[in-house]
């Protein structure tokens, strides 16, 4: 039955028990699962699926582009050429930090070096609606 092993001594050779990763006998093991290839027409499925939803917009949206370049003098976008001229936040938003701060240096802002984006387009809008309630003959030209 159960052998006492004695300090120092190895259990025999036929009772060590030796670690198999798949611990299952070998007839029970399952094979490799086999991926079975689509078939050809359902292939062509999805590759006219994949041009009718990505490549039919975008050939619209560029076309639609290309209608508003015809007949239009400017900007390729006449709201947004009119909006841009109007609205001066559109400008400063478009502007890099470094531009916000020349802005700043020319429109005379104090401190200006050491505010934030968002405090600098602030401070701008300030003084450029000041400047506009300027009458003419006051503004800098």
């Amino acid at each position: 039955m159960a052998q006492r092993l004695s300090r120092g001594s190895l259990p025999p050779p036929d009772s060590v028990v030796t670690l198999d990763p798949n611990p299952s006998p070998p007839e029970q093991r399952l094979p490799p699962r086999q991926l079975h290839p689509l078939p050809k027409g359902l292939i062509e499925l999805y590759g006219l699926l994949a041009v009718l939803f990505v490549l039919v917009p975008e050939w619209m949206a560029g076309g639609a582009l290309v209608g508003f370049k015809e007949g239009r003098d400017g900007s390729q976008l006449p709201v947004t050429a009119s909006a841009w001229r109007r609205v001066p936040e559109l400008r400063l938003a478009a502007m890099g930090l470094a531009e916000l701060r020349l802005l700043a240096k020319a429109l005379r802002i104090q401190g200006y070096a050491s505010l934030r984006r968002d405090r600098l387009t602030v401070q701008l809008l300030k003084r450029l609606q000041w400047l506009q309630s300027l009458p003419a003959w006051l503004r800098r030209g």
